[in-house]
């Protein structure tokens, strides 16, 4: 029997892959401009904005946009050797090192099973990740210098479109 699953569990899914990871702080979910400018959020932060969904034969494809981003500091005092730009004494691309092995992280755990299922059981996958990933960096995308990374995942579940449970009055509908 296929146990259809709903936009429900798969956002609480890809929260609860976020909420596992040690280097992730917050994982917030929605509009790409949901995402807390004021700096209230801890940081690293996972943000899952859902873009859509498309229909399959005996599934559904839940495609996100991933952002995996950190705050980027800077320090008037820092010599050659803490930053790594000349033009900026900032941790840009340290915070891009790590947003990407955070990215790569969430990818990983998305192909093999052991971390999305609940009883351990890698035979037993829940959920099939689509294709390959293009992980596209952002340098102060938003007003905070926020940087990090974007990925699109596509995420295939299995659905049977059962039409014998649909809350529905029986009888055509047609005219």
């Amino acid at each position: 029997m296929i146990a259809n699953k709903t936009y429900n569990n798969v956002i609480n899914t890809l929260k609860n892959i976020g909420d596992k990871h040690h280097q992730i702080a917050t994982v917030t979910t929605g509009d790409i401009f949901d995402i807390n400018l004021e700096k209230m959020e801890k940081f690293a932060l996972m943000h899952i904005n859902p873009v859509n969904v498309t229909t399959q034969d005996s599934g559904l494809i839940y495609n996100f946009q991933i952002f995996i981003c950190d705050l980027v500091t800077e320090k008037k005092d820092w010599t050659t050797e803490n930053y790594q730009s000349a033009e900026r004494l900032s941790s840009e691309q340290q915070v891009l090192s790590d947003c990407l092995q955070i990215s790569v992280d969430i990818i990983s755990m998305l192909r093999h099973s052991l971390y999305q299922s609940s009883d351990g059981d890698v035979n037993n996958p829940l959920y099939f990740l689509q294709g390959q990933q293009t992980l596209e960096p952002f340098t102060e995308r938003f007003d905070n210098e926020l940087t990090g990374w974007v990925f699109s995942l596509s995420i295939l579940v299995q659905n049977n479109f059962d039409a014998c449970i649909i809350p529905a009055s029986s009888g055509g509908a047609g005219e």
